[in-house]
């Protein structure tokens, strides 16, 4: 799915200021990267990434690419979603948003749903840290796999 280009534009704005005031120097391949990532809304992993990346910039190394997300995330620019111990991805809509999961084939896509954005963490959770964000998380099989289902079971 494509972001659209004013989006994007936004998006790199954004980045361009967020760097210059951390002191990040804006290299071309951390600009690629960046752009790589804001022009999509899969929340590719850092390994789709490098490969997208590779076809601009043929000597970059995965290192590179990983190290770059990892900054890009310290600094609030992209945001992770995935569980500890399976594959991390990368969002760079910082908008308010949640996501569907495809419990089949992994594909994410955004839900922005306000009733979703006013929800409050019950008071029991005051005990556990301070809530900084709120993000649900929505799984079940999307509408490809579905159909692939159907078209499955009428073949049987």
């Amino acid at each position: 799915m494509k972001v659209p280009p004013e989006v994007v534009e936004s998006r790199l704005e954004r980045f361009m200021g967020v760097a210059a005031q951390a002191g990040l120097k804006l290299t071309h391949q951390r600009l690629v990267i960046y752009k790589e990532l804001a022009r999509t809304g899969e929340h590719p992993d850092a390994e789709t990434l490098f490969r997208r990346v590779r076809k601009k910039v043929p000597t970059i190394s995965r290192d590179t690419v990983y190290r770059t997300l990892w900054g890009l995330q310290e600094l609030g620019l992209v945001e992770t979603l995935g569980h500890p111990g399976r594959q991390v991805r990368f969002d760079a809509n910082l908008d308010k948003h949640h996501h569907f999961v495809c419990t089949r084939c992994g594909k994410v896509e955004d839900v922005y749903a306000p009733e979703f954005d006013r929800l409050s963490p019950p008071g029991r959770v005051k005990k556990l840290g301070r809530v900084e964000r709120i993000a649900v998380e929505l799984r079940g099989v999307c509408a490809d796999c579905a159909g692939k289902e159907r078209v499955g079971r009428k073949g049987r």
